[in-house]
């Protein structure tokens, strides 16, 4: 398999080191990945036959490669390589999707597979995307994008099959669900949150995962490729965790309770509907057990029941494993 990357930043790096680490497994699985070129916003190291990866690793930053250059055209080494795969991990705009919403759709419209861990073209136009690897009978990974590491879209799509879904419930953002679980330790907000920034588990502006809105734009995602519906984020009611008190957690835990932000949709008829808040949640709920960085998410069905998926806790390499796993599942024929 001839694959291109586009991105290289901690993913992206994660990605490289983990197709070093994994390349006896992925042999033996007969999936023989040759990196053909990795691309960032300046330049990049292309190769005709495939990269030392090791050497990539070794030099650090991709500009110190001897073979580095700038100015490629990240078109000419889709077509002149002849790749099977691009993945896409370039910095998210939610509000345009670009410059990955250009990416992805080029290398789709040109008959390549994409896996992607950018949240901002699946926000943006999945619909439209989605249609055209349809058309040109090529995947689309989009696994990543809703909390990394966890299955939560495999699991909707592939293993509740025949079901209709009536509601699902998430815990999609490591860095809400680790600040509150230290504040259940007797720290404040600001303590857990400072704690979080300090071992590099909170953003330096945490204001998307605080306030929801990571968590939103997550459960809009689940709800384009699994539901098949399209919520405006105007419509979603989304309540972050900054207004929950020190005493409130120590009362519900307590009270053998927990406090988790949570985003919820509801199936009724042909309405849907979303909201994300902070709320208690009993120890009879599976989703009571996520800790840390850990997240999870549950599906309320008709006839499998109630299926609740936990892991995937928040890092580069579980998101990269993410990404990994689209591409062996693409290599063994499922058609995302």
């Amino acid at each position: 398999m001839n694959l291109v990357l586009i991105g290289y930043g901690g993913v992206g790096k994660a990605f490289i080191k983990l197709l070093i680490d994994k390349h006896e497994k992925l042999k033996s699985e007969g999936l023989d990945i040759k990196v053909r070129g990795i691309l960032n916003s300046k330049g990049g190291v292309v190769s005709s036959n495939s990269l030392d990866l090791r050497e990539v690793i070794n030099v650090g930053l991709l500009e110190n490669h001897k073979d580095w250059r700038t100015g490629i055209n990240y078109r000419d080494i889709l077509m002149k390589e002849k790749c099977d795969l691009m993945v896409e991990l370039t910095q998210t705009n939610k509000e345009t999707g670009e410059p990955g919403l250009t990416h992805i759709k080029y290398a789709l419209e040109n008959n390549i597979n994409v896996v992607t861990g950018n949240k901002g073209p699946i926000l943006v136009d999945y619909e439209g995307l989605k249609r055209i690897s349809e058309e040109k009978g090529v995947s689309l990974g989009v696994g990543c994008t809703t909390g990394g590491a966890l299955p939560s879209l495999n699991c909707g799509l592939l293993d509740l099959a025949g079901a209709n879904i009536n509601k699902v419930e998430g815990i999609l953002n490591g860095t809400s669900n680790f600040i509150l679980e230290e504040m259940e330790s007797g720290l404040s907000f600001k303590e857990a949150l400072d704690k979080a920034q300090i071992l590099g588990i909170a953003e330096k502006d945490p204001t998307l995962d605080i306030e929801g809105y990571d968590t939103a734009i997550k459960m809009m995602i689940l709800s384009k490729v699994v539901l098949k519906k399209n919520i405006d984020i105007n419509e979603i009611k989304i309540k972050g965790i900054t207004a929950v008190s020190k005493e409130d957690i120590l009362k519900a835990k307590n009270e053998g309770k927990r406090y988790k932000l949570l985003g919820k949709i509801e199936c009724t008829g042909n309405e849907t509907s979303m909201e994300v808040s902070p709320i208690l949640i009993e120890k009879e709920n599976m989703l009571f057990n996520i800790n840390g960085k850990n997240k999870g998410v549950k599906y309320y069905t008709d006839t499998l029941g109630e299926i609740t998926v936990i892991g995937g806790a928040s890092g580069t390499v579980n998101a990269a494993a993410s990404i990994l796993r689209d591409i062996i599942n693409i290599h063994n024929g499922y058609k995302f």
